[in-house]
């Protein structure tokens, strides 16, 4: 099952069909991202994708720290 998350971005609606196990977190984390009840700008969104795929790097790193622990 999916659930629909709409949000815009330059006037444009954009609806995206998201898991419904995903969907409460995407929806959480896009309210500190995101205007989720308005409209958004280009840069808004891609500080926010630069945002969350720093935070991604810096987990990975981390993980890496701890495999190499077991090795």
């Amino acid at each position: 099952m999916s659930r629909k998350i709409s949000f815009m971005v330059d006037g444009k609606k954009f609806d995206l069909n998201i898991e419904d196990e995903f969907a409460p977190f995407l929806q959480k984390q896009m309210t500190y991202d995101l205007n989720v009840d308005g409209n958004n700008d280009v840069k808004k969104v891609l500080e926010a994708y630069i945002r969350k795929t720093y935070e991604l790097f810096l987990k990975e790193k981390k993980v890496e720290e701890i495999l190499k622990k077991f090795d």
